[in-house]
């Protein structure tokens, strides 16, 4: 099997505002390829562009994708470690366009074997990924109000978005702990937006609201202050852009920094990395999450093939698509049964993107 050519495409999907403690998304600023071979088969992937935490955007990756897709002209397919290699040989990080190329290889040798991509990762069995659902950074009682929206409709995990003044996110919390009641799973993810002081005043605050974690509580620079703050921390400490590949993992688990880690395919670029970082952490006895950016039910369905081909990964904010996404262009892929994200049964990721609504995407081909 040969690369014949690549379909680039800018995947852009507009959304609800989303805002986080470093900003504001108002598109899903996504690149959708198809790697084509000389078999008459493809392989598709997905990325998504979240400047302020890979720093990278939809023009850069799709401008690296024209690279990255004549570097693969007439290889194999296949040979998923030596095609990844080749790319981290010819650019350094950009690991968000690399992480569709990444899945475009796992989506061709999954249908090569006839296999659902769960399978092909040795996967045997389907399980229950019960995702939670986010709560995007606003003024607290409306923060409250859409909290108990989200119970009234069955979730049973909300994940709130912080990362400003504790005071004020405490009271957030508060607010959604007393709007929601004990029954619901609460995290919070302030996405690096306290200083070190702030983190512990914050989580020392938020002690008897039964927080089940914090990811990222602070920038990335102070990861050497972490192991302190986790055990002053009465919330669990869960990393996320502290860890970016297994390198990343073991230096955090070394230093005892974190309880657990967020995997999310757009800082490993990509199932290969993503597979040594949950592998690292689950020797270490560190439970995963499985995340994402905004990606489309494409890319979901890569996620949820991976954590269900993955024991060690437990936890699931698989959202992305819940969280205001206008348009929906996928055809296939995984369903929202409620909270409860359910994969498809066909061989590789099971997921393509509409053919029309590719017409009027800009895009390149790649021969």
């Amino acid at each position: 099997m040969k690369i014949t050519h690549t379909d680039i495409f800018r995947l852009s999907i507009p959304m609800v505002p989303f805002t986080i403690a470093t900003g504001t998304m108002h598109f899903a600023q996504n690149v959708f390829i198809r790697v084509h071979t000389d078999e008459g088969t493809y392989g598709v992937g997905e990325c998504s562009a979240f400047p302020m935490i890979v720093g990278e955007t939809q023009s850069t990756c799709f401008e690296m994708a024209k690279e990255f897709a004549g570097i693969w002209k007439g290889k194999d397919p296949l040979q998923i470690e030596e095609r990844m290699k080749e790319l981290h040989a010819f650019t350094a990080f950009n690991a968000t366009a690399k992480s569709a190329f990444d899945m475009a290889l796992f989506d061709l040798a999954a249908k090569k074997a006839g296999l659902p991509l769960y399978r092909f990762l040795g996967g045997k069995n389907k399980k229950e990924l019960e995702t939670d659902i986010t709560v995007g950074i606003g003024e607290p009682a409306t923060m409250a109000a859409q909290a108990k929206a989200f119970a009234e409709q069955g979730f049973r995990i909300i994940k709130i978005k912080l990362g400003r003044e504790p005071a004020e996110d405490v009271e957030r919390v508060r607010l959604i702990r007393e709007s929601v009641g004990n029954a619901i799973k609460l995290r919070i993810d302030a996405n690096q937006g306290w200083s070190p002081e702030k983190a512990l005043e914050a989580l020392t605050g938020m002690k008897s609201l039964d927080v089940e974690f914090c990811e990222q509580p602070m920038r990335t620079w102070n990861d050497h202050l972490l192991p302190d703050l986790k055990i002053k921390s009465p919330v669990r400490i869960m990393a996320d852009e502290s860890v970016f590949n297994h390198y990343d993992a073991e230096r955090m688990i070394r230093t005892h920094s974190c309880d657990f880690v967020n995997i999310k395919f757009s800082k490993s670029g990509g199932l290969l990395e993503a597979r040594q970082i949950n592998d690292v952490c689950e020797k270490a006895g560190i439970p995963c999450m499985m995340g994402g950016m905004l990606e489309s039910r494409l890319a979901l369905t890569a996620f949820a093939h991976f954590a269900t081909a993955s024991d060690n990964i437990v936890f699931y904010d698989m959202d992305t698509c819940m969280l205001g996404h206008k348009e929906d262009p996928v055809t296939g892929g995984v369903r929202y049964n409620g909270y409860r994200v359910e994969l498809p049964d066909g061989p590789g990721i099971g997921a393509d993107v509409n053919e029309k609504f590719l017409g009027g995407l800009v895009s390149a081909t790649v021969r």
